[in-house]
């Protein structure tokens, strides 16, 4: 198996039901830890509208509560989902999970550490970090937190990502 992309992790959905990220191969991804009580939370609605925005392209985001940073997710599972979807939630939403430290879910460790990814280092410094992969799986940018997804700075990368095949 290749360990230089995502696809050997596994993670849960908000019922606890495992899923592999094998299961997204060959689509362009957007991955973000979120919170419901951030200043940065309205960027749910910038994520609904960039899925919408690439509809019927292999484009996807993949949403990661997490309550790393100054507590801002003290929500649990289908709280989750319900409070996301005040924000018109058109994309997956995974188990609360953490997304720095030595606790960190083993998929946030490779996102952040080039020695891991081979490519980028890139720790969340707050809530609605944003990593872009490619159609193999590979970690190929990445976007602070006060960058909204729907800047045409992260919409344009994604046009270009997914008008390469995959390998």
């Amino acid at each position: 198996m290749d360990k230089s992309n995502i696809y050997s992790f596994t993670v849960e959905k908000l019922d606890g039901e495992p899923i592999t990220l094998a299961d997204f191969s060959n689509k362009v991804l957007l991955i973000v830890n979120t919170a419901s009580q951030c200043g940065f939370t309205p960027q749910l609605q910038d994520l609904a509208n960039l899925k919408t925005e690439f509809a019927g392209e292999d484009f996807e985001i993949l949403a990661f509560p997490s309550n790393d940073f100054g507590g801002q997710e003290p929500l649990e599972g289908q709280e989750i989902s319900a409070f996301c979807a005040n924000y018109g939630n058109n994309f997956p939403i995974f188990e609360k999970i953490r997304v720095r430290g030595p606790y960190a879910h083993p998929l946030f460790k490779f996102l952040a550490d080039k020695k891991e990814n081979g490519n980028i280092n890139s720790k969340p410094r707050w809530n609605f970090h944003k990593y872009l992969i490619d159609r193999n799986g590979h970690v190929v940018d990445f976007f602070y937190p006060f960058t909204k997804p729907t800047t045409s700075k992260v919409r344009k990368r994604i046009q270009r990502l997914l008008a390469t095949e995959p390998k």
